[in-house]
């Protein structure tokens, strides 16, 4: 029998999903193919539009061995496993004549525990959190939330809290699930033979392609306990992602909270001596984390040290006694034991970190304002991550199988170095001993950037400070957005950026201005999609969050290039190990955080090949600097222009064209 076409197989594929076969995928899907075949490195940059889910999906399928693809986002997440997937695989069913399966495996916490759900959570008595189940008719949310969990128990056949509709608070699903460090085991589990997190494992163990995400890759390469099962090909969508969610898993923290939970946790089952030592301990630290000033750490004071000593031998006493002592007066006191061995545990990993300290470590001190206003104490914490995840990354992924990781933002200043070093990889096509050798390929987007949309620079503006409203800047925001008739998405710096710019407009202008934070974000960007004088202004999430094709969306506006902050203990300590090294701290690591959100951020306009437009950056830096020809290589290839008097006239050609097309 001969074996089927890859070009036979992305069509099939195409057709099934309802999509258009293209250039830019077709190129993708043999580049894969042909890493998967040389168990090979490939890094895909994949403009939006290309259709790049199947164009690594459908040679991943088609290899035969197993496959596991990790995404950033739950909705990729979804749209692979609902949408994707069960398409593809119908429509390669007859080629390959076989039907390959596919799973979805996340962490522990995402699942409901069947012994939390029955047995109630150990609860710390300090908390007198009332026991729901009993009520026969719960007012709080909380109740009704846990009462909905039981019914749905009985319901779903996942046990997946993204599959519970509506969702329900943190606090409610912590009720009903556990950490992998809190779980008792299947073994030891008296519902262990209905687990769904244990389900889920031997779904994905059975597997021809596992869907999971970037942090449970990272526990599965940093933790070395395995997660995810043995896998010839791995592919990392979403790519520009990874670091940062690998850096946060690798991510310690100690709160003085945190430390009392540990202590009333363990003291039920522990001797009142070994109970009081880590009391002690606690409260020491708790005294010196009230005083305690923001910012890095480069050296532990020596107050701090021995706090954090004490902590760490008091910590490791209580593990010593949970794990030689019992207590048959405690109510199910397996889960309360492993509950309190878990809290400890975390505190005694983390004290010892941080005692110990590491060249490779950066430790610094961040206080957390109240919520709701109030007098109540802010509090702080003590936080402990790496240096650079880079070591890591290229220990742990690219050996014993085939990596590709893809992105619509991977070349950065016009070529894939920067992101390729901070994932552990060396110039393109090198390699050695300890460096893996990969390729790049930029296959490009259906996309006519330069005659769909413009990028405007507004060089003549005042240079961004760190503090103070601009009022120029405020001016021509307000110009720009009456010249599109609204459509704007604002995309800020900071927050405090947002709702400055936001009250400023809403004073000015007879249009609806939707803010970050005032609502849930999919309800904002539905309601910023369903009318077009709408504006939508916020931060982070909506850089790299919002896709809204069509008229509604034709105005992107940059307030200033979104360095980190000067004060950020991880990326100022990453910054001055490049320049110790020789390197070019600032480009290495302020310029490239700066580039791939301003990639991401202008990625926001065109979405579809009739979407057309204007990213507005109004930083003059992007033109003055010198580094802003690196930031510009690093935005779709838009047409460029300075011309303020150009825009307003773009912007209110393509605002006509809207309304007319729109029958107004």
């Amino acid at each position: 029998m001969t074996k089927p076409s890859l070009p036979d197989l992305l069509h099939a594929a195409v057709s099934a999903v309802g999509g258009t076969e293209r250039p830019g995928q077709v190129a993708m899907a043999e580049a894969v193919a042909a890493a998967v075949d040389d168990a090979a490195h490939l890094l895909v940059q994949a403009g939006t539009g290309t259709g790049k889910s199947l164009g690594y999906l459908v040679p991943a399928l088609a290899h035969g061995e197993r496959v596991v693809v990790a995404t950033a986002t739950l909705a990729l997440q979804r749209q692979l496993v609902e949408r994707d997937l069960p398409r593809t695989v119908e429509a390669l069913h007859p080629l390959l004549r076989r039907r390959p399966q596919y799973a979805m495996l996340k962490g522990r916490s995402n699942y409901l525990c069947l012994h939390r759900l029955h047995e109630g959570a150990p609860q710390d008595e300090e908390e007198g959190l009332f026991d729901v189940f009993e009520q026969a008719e719960p007012t709080s949310k909380l109740g009704k939330d846990l009462l909905r969990l039981r019914d749905w128990a009985d319901e779903t056949e996942t046990g997946d809290r993204d599959d519970l509709t509506p969702g329900v608070s943190d606090r409610a699903w912590g009720q009903v699930s556990v950490s992998s460090r809190e779980c008792l085991g299947a073994s030891k589990c008296a519902y262990g033979a209905e687990c769904f997190a244990e389900a889920a494992r031997e779904r994905a163990k059975l597997a021809d392609v596992v869907i999971t995400n970037h942090a449970l890759l990272a526990i599965d390469a940093i933790e070395g306990a395995p997660v995810v099962p043995q896998h010839e090909v791995l592919i990392i969508d979403e790519a520009h992602e990874l670091v940062s969610r690998v850096t946060g898993v690798a991510t310690g923290e100690l709160t003085p909270g945190q430390v009392n939970r540990a202590v009333r946790r363990a003291a039920k089952l522990v001797d009142e001596k070994t109970a009081d030592q880590l009391q002690t301990a606690s409260e020491t630290f708790e005294r010196l984390m009230e005083v305690a000033l923001p910012g890095r750490l480069e050296e532990i004071p020596e107050e701090l040290g021995y706090c954090l000593m004490a902590l760490r031998d008091a910590a490791r006493q209580v593990i010593v006694a949970l794990g030689s002592s019992r207590d048959r007066s405690v109510q199910d006191e397996d889960a309360v034991r492993k509950q309190a061995l878990a809290a400890v545990e975390n505190v005694h990993a983390v004290a010892e970190r941080i005692a110990n300290g590491s060249e490779y470590d950066v430790v610094w001190c961040e206080r957390h304002e109240p919520r709701g206003g109030g007098f109540r104490f802010s509090g702080a914490s003590l936080r402990v991550a790496p240096l650079s995840v880079s070591g890591l990354l290229r220990e742990k992924l690219f050996t014993d199988r085939s990596v590709v990781l893809t992105s619509a933002t991977l070349k950065l200043g016009g070529d894939f170095n920067g992101v390729a070093a901070s994932l552990g990889l060396g110039p393109e096509g090198a390699g050695g001993e300890d460096e893996p050798v990969w390729k790049g390929l930029d296959v490009g987007s259906p996309f006519n950037y330069g005659k769909q949309g413009i990028l405007y620079v507004a060089k003549h503006l005042s240079q961004p400070g760190r503090e103070g409203s601009r009022g120029d800047m405020l001016d021509e925001l307000a110009e720009l957005i009456e010249a599109a008739g609204g459509r704007t998405l604002g995309l800020f710096s900071s927050m405090r950026g947002a709702q400055a710019a936001a009250e400023a407009m809403r004073g000015r202008l007879d249009m609806p201005i939707l803010l970050q934070g005032e609502e849930t974000l999919g309800e904002l960007i539905r309601n910023f999609a369903a009318d077009a004088r709408t504006c939508l202004f916020g931060t982070l999430s909506l850089w790299q969050g919002v896709d809204v094709p069509g008229p509604n969306c034709q105005l992107v506006v940059m307030d200033r290039v979104p360095f980190p902050r000067p004060d950020d203990p991880l990326m100022s300590a990453r910054q001055k190990a490049v320049e110790e090294a020789g390197g070019n701290g600032f480009m290495a690591v302020a310029a490239t955080h700066a580039a791939l959100l301003m990639a991401q951020g202008a990625g926001r306009l065109v979405r579809a090949t009739g979407d057309r437009g204007v990213v507005a950056v109004l930083d003059p830096r992007v033109e003055r600097a010198r580094y802003g020809s690196f930031l510009r290589k690093s935005m779709p290839d838009f047409w460029y222009t300075t011309d303020r008097n150009q825009v307003r006239r773009s912007l209110a050609a393509i605002d006509k064209a809207a309304r007319e097309a729109a029958g107004e």
